[in-house]
């Protein structure tokens, strides 16, 4: 991923890409699956902690990546396949489904298994859908 297109998508999520942020997204974006702010701190040895940890949250919170609860008490991360639409600014998510090697370890997006739309009833305003699997990865079984 290029830096042209990190740039566009912190422009689209309405934040300015200054040269941490996209030293910061960049590196998400080269990363396979879910990572640790430890993982994060390895790939960005220039960047200190407190950086990396205020990057994140602010990613988060303009729905760039979401947390993955794996169980492990560790917070992980994982980039948001989101739509922005500019002229309302919602966010429309492809939700998917995070799988917890119970050997390796590792927490992995299966991003071609779409978690379901759920239907509430009217008086509930849904944050946040998640599942999560837990089994042999393939390099395991």
């Amino acid at each position: 991923m290029d830096n042209h297109n990190a740039e566009q998508m912190l422009l689209a999520a309405g934040l300015r890409p200054t040269a941490n942020r996209l030293l910061v997204l960049r590196a998400i974006l080269a990363h396979e699956g879910t990572f640790s702010l430890a993982e994060m701190e390895e790939m960005l040895v220039s960047v200190d902690k407190s950086t990396i940890f205020r990057t994140l949250t602010l990613l988060v919170e303009h729905h760039l990546l979401h947390e993955v609860d794996n169980g492990s008490g560790t917070r992980r991360y994982c980039l948001c396949e989101c739509n922005l639409d500019h002229s309302e600014h919602h966010h429309t998510h492809t939700s998917h489904i995070h799988f917890t090697c119970t050997r390796c370890g590792r927490t992995l997006c299966i991003k071609e298994v779409p978690i379901p739309h759920i239907d509430l009833p009217d008086a509930f305003e849904v944050e946040e859908i998640s599942c999560h699997a837990k089994g042999l990865c393939p390099d395991c079984r």
